[in-house]
């Protein structure tokens, strides 16, 4: 297994421990020192085999990682923070994790652990350093195959410090094709100490969501797994003190009171979210209640700073809210009016198309005209056997459409009608023309068409000719329909 370990310094101590204690002649090994030129020489310890050194310039963590990996020749890059400590036996534990991936594979991600204290509650910044343990795609323990990084072009530069430069890659190689798994290695992420101001330092990662929204499209959180966040509560936290403030200049005491009132039940609001949970301390409660006073207009001020700076980046095509799927000749071969489990067959692709999707957070749905029903042929009980064997086969769906009525029963829901394209939006709670179905007939595209959603043809046997020419947007096969789906742009 050939794999390079790149870490990112900044010259801390914890560099020394992490590479005498995790690290040995196995691995080949490149510190990249992020210092400020003109600092002097990095003095790393004796550990018994080669460890490379290059400087980056005191750039930021993205910018180090790229000088790394494109100093790397190995099929695989390890990348390592300066400050965490692998679990026993990690190096061992990498090589299974990378043994036998396929090429789709681009990247694996090692199990991150926060200690947090154990006779007393965690406190404001202990809690978010414990975050990093359920965050994906962190770079504290991410392993990228190098073709990937070639691919996409490695970390975003723009991206200066250590805040969202991991998820904007792990989206641009999903992105381009390729799947990330989490692998069974352990990695130690210590709570380094923190200034009392630490949380409005913070703040200046409103500046790179604006960057992230801006390459990902708006429903990027939801894609790296990330909450809504609370800069809208921030803001009406600013406008009401901007309003209080105002009003007070201007003598209007009413309008004045009842901004304040506004902006104190917001604030408190505020820093009691952040009190409650931790230890109660004097301090900490003192840090609390200035920072949550502070925090507000600080956000603001970075997310406005962030529009202006990224203004001329152009915006991403949003990708689909949902994703609906036609189910037979689409998703499973066409078996006429089928009654048997057994006789479910994927077509080629399929499961790995709805795993991209899945992988990015698009929720998905199957839209499928089910007259066998309405004529005989099957009963709804066989009809439901079969749907649960589809998603035992092709993982879950958020969302099951299905007319069992006639051809002749004049019913909205049978494709081509828009009938089940708009049901199983609202299952999802998406919005219709936000929407993308795929499928192999024109009644398919037809029905998106109606509901006002985007059709994409995925021809088979059973497809005319003429649906064929009259379709806005055709792809081969399951696989390049998704691509197309995600790619925003219409095709042939």
């Amino acid at each position: 297994m050939s794999y390079t370990v790149v870490i990112p310094t900044i010259g801390r101590p914890s560099l020394g421990v992490l590479l005498t204690q995790a690290l040995s002649r196995h691995s080949q090994v490149i510190v990249v020192d992020d210092r400020p030129c003109g600092c002097a020489d990095l003095q790393l310890p004796d550990v018994g085999f080669p460890v490379r050194v290059l400087r980056s310039g005191g750039r930021g963590p993205a910018a180090a990682r790229n000088v790394g990996w494109r100093a790397a020749d190995t099929e695989w890059v390890a990348f390592l923070d300066d400050d965490v400590l692998p679990g026993p036996g990690w190096e061992a534990q990498l090589a299974h994790d990378l043994r036998g991936l396929g090429p789709d594979v681009g990247a694996s991600q090692g199990r991150i652990e926060v200690p947090l204290p154990t006779d007393r509650r965690p406190t404001d910044f202990e809690r978010g350093t414990a975050g990093l343990a359920t965050a994906r795609w962190i770079t504290a323990d991410m392993v990228y195959r190098r073709t990937a990084l070639h691919r996409v072009g490695g970390f975003d530069d723009r991206f200066g410090r250590a805040y969202r430069e991991d998820a904007d890659l792990a989206l641009r190689v999903i992105a381009a094709g390729y799947r990330i798994v989490r692998g069974l290695r352990r990695t130690v992420h210590p709570v380094r100490p923190s200034g009392p101001l630490a949380s409005i330092h913070a703040q200046r990662g409103n500046a790179d969501d604006v960057l992230m929204r801006r390459r990902h499209g708006p429903g990027w959180r939801q894609r790296i797994g990330d909450g809504p966040g609370r800069l809208r509560r921030h803001g009406l936290t600013t406008a009401a003190a901007a309003i209080a403030l105002s009003a007070a200049a201007r003598r209007h005491p009413m309008v004045a009171g009842a901004a304040a009132l506004v902006w104190a039940a917001l604030t408190g609001e505020f820093a009691a979210h952040r009190i409650l949970p931790g230890p109660r301390t004097a301090d900490e409660i003192g840090r609390m209640l200035v920072t949550s006073i502070a925090i507000p207009p600080v956000a603001c001020w970075h997310r406005l700073a962030g529009e202006l700076r990224w203004r001329a980046v152009p915006r991403a095509t949003a990708v689909p809210a949902a994703v609906l799927f036609d189910r037979d000749g689409t998703l499973v071969h066409d078996v006429p009016y089928n009654t048997d489990p057994a006789a479910v067959q994927p077509v080629p692709g399929a499961r790995a198309a709805l795993d991209r999707l899945r992988d990015i957070g698009i929720p998905l749905g199957v839209v499928t005209n089910q007259s066998g029903v309405a004529r005989g042929l099957i009963t709804a009980a066989q009809l439901e056997r079969v749907n649960t064997r589809v998603s035992e086969l092709l993982g879950p769906f958020r969302a099951w459409s299905v007319c069992q009525h006639g051809e002749n029963d004049g019913c909205g829901c049978r494709k081509p009608a828009p009938g089940l394209v708009k049901d199983a939006a609202t299952q999802l709670g998406v919005p219709v023309d936000r929407c993308v179905v795929i499928g192999d007939t024109g009644a398919d595209v037809s029905a998106a068409a109606a509901a006002g959603a985007r059709g994409i043809l995925v021809p088979t046997d059973r497809t005319l000719r003429p649906e064929i020419q009259a379709a806005a947007e055709v792809a081969p096969d399951i696989t390049a329909a998704v691509e197309l789906a995600l790619s925003g742009r219409v095709g042939p």
